[in-house]
């Protein structure tokens, strides 16, 4: 997994590109604070040919974002790549932060 932080200098905005690798995989999406954990707004990430799920969010910069990966729309992974992780009592497991 990974993320890839670009910083836009026109707009107080950073694109991020989440990288998954999943194979087996049939779909994998990202949800987070930044779409209120909302699976049906959540960002679908596109499947290369080397079975990598990719795809860019614009997010506001100087703020932190809790997320997560739901594989095939049943499973949630961590980003082992996160700038840190926080306890989610909701879910009962640590969600992925991003800081901006």
């Amino acid at each position: 997994m990974a993320i890839k932080k670009q910083y836009l200098k026109s707009k107080p905005v950073c694109k991020v590109t989440f990288s998954v690798p999943a194979e087996e995989a049939k779909s994998v999406a990202v949800v987070g604070s930044f779409n209120e954990w909302n699976t049906k707004k959540a960002t679908k990430l596109k499947k290369l040919k080397n079975g990598t799920f990719k795809g860019t969010l614009d997010l506001e910069k100087d703020n932190s974002y809790e997320f997560r990966y739901l594989v095939d729309g049943k499973s949630y992974q961590n980003d082992e790549q996160a700038d840190s992780y926080a306890w989610n009592d909701f879910a009962g497991a640590e969600n992925s932060v991003i800081n901006l």
